[in-house]
């Protein structure tokens, strides 16, 4: 019998009767006779983390993500490295993970998937003591998820607004990245390490990103001129951003970071306090997750 564990976060995203929806369908489609399940609507004490943990312990094969990239992330950071298998159902608010992989967002497309998807095994990113599943970033990428957690609303205009709003007064700062066979300085605004090829709402940072290459994509993008953001909000859109003049791009497998300033750094969409020194290892093959067949 298969056991099958749903963590849903009622915090994330914008489509909160969606989730209600689900907590109905499950039973539908996973029948007692052949599956046990058990579903969790996390409330403001629960850690997400700590969850995961007591369902690995009690058994169960896959634990299923209702959520967007930060509830993703919570449960990859038990998950990494073990057994048990990670599925998803979209109901984030950019839900960058589930584009790249292609996760269905039809609710009943979504279910199938967890009851029939195949398990595959893909990269981690760590950064100093936190793990990264699809995307991490330091200086305006991590000040947008700082005031995005800090925003009572969810969803794609609440983070267009505050990016508008925070582009006018960011100033670029020094990024040092030091690796095996390179090393750059760079006075940037931003500086992603990409696993997957996007943020989140089909923007598309690292277009050439792989999830399974044992590599990290890492792009530094400079202050772009007001008179040149359309034309690269475009290339942003349409997979070619790294052609743009004011965006370098490298891969490597183990890097340090080293900050000017800033006290955050997003992962997965959410900001952490770290060091001004960040040390960047991939971990190949390191989370199992179901993706279509």
């Amino acid at each position: 019998m298969k056991k099958i564990y749903f963590i849903i976060n009622p915090a994330a995203g914008i489509h909160h009767s969606r989730k209600q929806k689900l907590e109905e369908m499950i039973p539908e489609y996973f029948p007692a006779e052949t599956f046990q399940t058990e579903i969790v609507r996390i409330n403001e004490k629960d850690r997400i983390s700590d969850l995961t943990q007591k369902a690995v312990a009690k058994g169960y094969d896959i634990i299923v993500a209702v959520g967007g990239d930060g509830t993703i992330n919570e449960i990859a950071q038990v998950l990494v490295d073990s057994s048990a298998v990670l599925g998803i159902i979209p109901a984030g608010s950019g839900n960058g993970l589930a584009h790249f992989l292609k996760i269905p967002f039809k609710l009943e497309e979504a279910l199938n998937l967890i009851k029939n998807g195949e398990a595959m095994c893909i990269d981690t990113i760590q950064l100093n003591d936190r793990i990264a599943v699809s995307i991490a970033g330091m200086g305006f990428d991590a000040r947008i998820a700082r005031q995005f957690a800090l925003d009572n609303h969810r969803g794609f205009f609440t983070y267009f607004k505050i990016a508008v709003k925070e582009y006018i007064t960011f100033r670029p700062r020094l990024f040092q990245v030091i690796a095996n066979n390179f090393i750059i300085k760079e006075r940037a605004i931003l500086l992603s390490i990409a696993n997957s090829n996007q943020f989140g709402y089909n923007t598309f940072i690292a277009p050439k990103a792989s999830i399974t290459d044992g590599l990290a994509d890492i792009t530094i993008v400079k202050k772009i001129p007001y008179s040149k953001i359309l034309r690269t909000v475009v290339l942003l859109f349409t997979h070619k951003i790294d052609k743009s003049l004011y965006v370098n791009t490298y891969k490597a497998d183990q890097f340090t970071v080293i900050r000017e300033t800033g006290k955050y750094v997003n992962i997965d969409g959410e900001p952490f306090k770290m060091d001004k020194e960040v040390h960047v290892k991939v971990k190949p093959h390191s989370l199992r997750i179901l993706i279509p067949l």
